[in-house]
């Protein structure tokens, strides 16, 4: 049964892997210059990047992870969204394409800030008022820290996605007549929180990554 149920996650075109296509969908949604004439859309996400704008740089000194962070943000929002149509691919459930999200943008500021602040960067793996006798241990915390950011960036998209629509798989194979009316408010009370899950997890995905860049000078 498990075998059957993750098995909902793979993309089950037999000619060609359409629903690997929906990961272009941020490139034909973004665009903003696409109508002559200003819409409710254009308007909406307007407002949109004015508040993420906003909130990237109250995390984060670095004028260039603002324009970074906004299309890593819009790009899993809609990956995930899409996710939830039906006969869609959620391409975020997978950690081949979460931490080929999360290890680029994780190695470009270790290697932008070892390269350009090298003591800073040596001098921030000691927290200050740290006693002697663990500066040592505190070290080695601090650099596994380091380390398993992008993993754990990658894992929390990853685990929050299949949550989700494991459940929602779960409800869909009750579809007896005589359950149905209780099944289907449930399922989309479900649906309602999945859309907001799909939106707070790109949001954790884009603070955190602003407030890594934080800490290089």
């Amino acid at each position: 049964m498990m075998a059957s149920l993750f098995s909902s996650f793979d993309p089950s075109s037999k000619m060609f892997q359409m629903n690997w296509m929906m990961m272009i969908s941020p490139m034909i949604m973004l665009p903003m210059k696409f109508w002559m004439k200003k819409s409710r859309w254009t308007k909406m996400k307007k407002k949109l990047e004015k508040k993420i704008s906003m909130e990237i740089m109250n995390n984060t000194k670095h004028k260039e992870m603002l324009m970074m962070s906004m299309s890593m943000f819009y790009i899993i929002m809609i990956n995930n969204m899409m996710g939830l149509f039906p006969y869609n691919f959620t391409s975020t459930s997978h950690p081949s394409i979460s931490i080929s999200l999360a290890l680029p943008m994780w190695m470009m500021l270790m290697m932008y800030g070892w390269m350009k602040f090298t003591k800073s960067m040596l001098i921030h793996l000691l927290p200050t008022g740290t006693p002697n006798m663990i500066m040592p241990m505190m070290i080695i915390i601090e650099i596994t820290g380091n380390i398993i950011r992008p993993m754990s960036l990658s894992i929390r998209l990853t685990a929050n996605m299949i949550a989700g629509h494991l459940m929602m798989t779960l409800l869909g194979n009750m579809n007896q007549i005589n359950k149905i009316i209780f099944i289907l408010p449930i399922q989309m009370g479900l649906m309602s929180f999945e859309t907001a899950i799909s939106i707070i997890q790109a949001y954790v995905f884009m603070t955190l990554i602003s407030l890594y860049s934080s800490e290089i000078p």
